[in-house]
């Protein structure tokens, strides 16, 4: 994909006509994002026209209905590529638009800034904008700056849990901010809530992703990757330029199985069921429990598993339950505790939407 002319020729004057909307990704968040928007226009909610829908394979108008749109792109054959180009620059996205990105692409997180400095409001649950390159998340917020557009991006962590804004809130109100940790990942939450020593660990991997917890190719959460992104948004959130490769990730995915094939890694994923029932034993034993945890501080940041005391802030919870400590100058003594579910394509949507209404409403 293209990245199009320089940033600062691309800028356009915010406009003033009814602002379109157009999604990319059709997967099980963006089909739930078109059903959320399709329950709350029968609600006769006030809505931005939803003009277009695009996968990696089709693009489609929707003026014959959302619905016949996104069917038409879920159908399309696999072996098709669409090129989302002359989509993404034309008169098919202007000032004002929204651009709902449901994708986990990095070809498409490449045109957040492009769009921004255009004008074009981006709303994203791609954690791959801000949860990458600095160099990228710096983009971001020049073009966003330099558009005077907005970008949504409560879906990227929390599944749109009051984290971002909450931290952001506290940033602008004065506070330091000296840590952040948490259990970041629904899907991991899921799996040490499930996980109890007898079923085996890959029985509640492959369970986790039939329910659509987990990203399309599990090891993207078993490996930390996907809790390093949000841990990277959290800190440049907080203010800190924290870059991905100041992130010690610990992965529960042993490096003869990073390289398989999705088909050939599920066919091995039985593999890790000695070495996780031997740390829940040890665990058990000692009377903890096993999470899956992010954090940063003045010392450094870290992603991986932790035994922690069944009283610790971030120990308790159940389900896809994200439950995140925020340490700062104002909560010192006691950390602010912000939990709820972190995970399903439902919460992701409505988060999108919700950013999308704060935006054009």
């Amino acid at each position: 994909m293209s990245q199009g002319a320089p940033l600062a020729s691309r800028r356009i004057a915010p406009a003033t006509r009814t602002p379109r909307l157009a999604l990319l990704g059709t997967g099980v968040v963006g089909s739930a994002f078109v059903a959320r928007y399709e329950s709350l226009q029968q609600r006769q909610l006030r809505l931005p026209r939803f003009e277009w829908l695009a996968n990696s394979r089709i693009a489609r108008d929707c003026g014959a209905g959302i619905a016949q749109a996104l069917a038409e792109a879920r159908q399309a054959p696999r072996d098709a590529d669409v090129d989302l180009q002359p989509w993404a620059e034309t008169t098919a996205l202007q000032a004002g638009d929204v651009l709902v990105d449901a994708t986990a692409s990095d070809a498409v997180a490449s045109w957040h800034a492009d769009w921004l400095a255009r004008g074009v409001h981006v709303v994203t649950a791609n954690k791959l904008g801000q949860g990458a390159h600095w160099e990228r998340a710096q983009a971001i917020g020049d073009a966003r700056h330099a558009g005077e557009s907005h970008y949504g991006d409560s879906a990227t962590v929390g599944a749109g849990l009051p984290l971002l804004s909450s931290v952001r809130a506290l940033v602008a109100g004065g506070d330091h901010i000296h840590a952040i940790e948490g259990v970041l990942s629904g899907s991991l939450a899921w799996l040490f809530h499930r996980f109890d020593g007898r079923t085996p660990f890959s029985e509640c991997v492959r369970a986790a992703a039939q329910a659509g917890y987990t990203e399309p190719d599990p090891r993207i959460d078993l490996s930390g990757e996907d809790v390093r992104r949000k841990l990277l948004i959290l800190a440049r959130a907080a203010g800190i330029a924290l870059r991905a490769e100041q992130v010690l990730v610990d992965s529960l995915v042993p490096e003869a199985l990073a390289a398989l094939s999705p088909a050939d890694f599920d066919a091995r994923l039985p593999e890790l069921d000695g070495v996780l029932a031997t740390r829940w034993r040890h665990a058990h034993d000692a009377g903890r429990v096993l999470r899956f945890v992010g954090r940063f501080d003045a010392h450094g940041a870290t992603v991986g598993l932790r035994e922690l005391p069944a009283t610790h802030p971030l120990a308790g919870g159940g389900g896809t339950d994200n439950r995140v400590a925020i340490h700062s100058d104002r909560y010192r003594e006691q950390p602010l505790l912000i939990q709820g579910p972190g995970a399903g394509a439902e919460v992701t949507a409505a988060a999108l939407l919700d950013d999308v209404l704060r935006i054009v409403v």
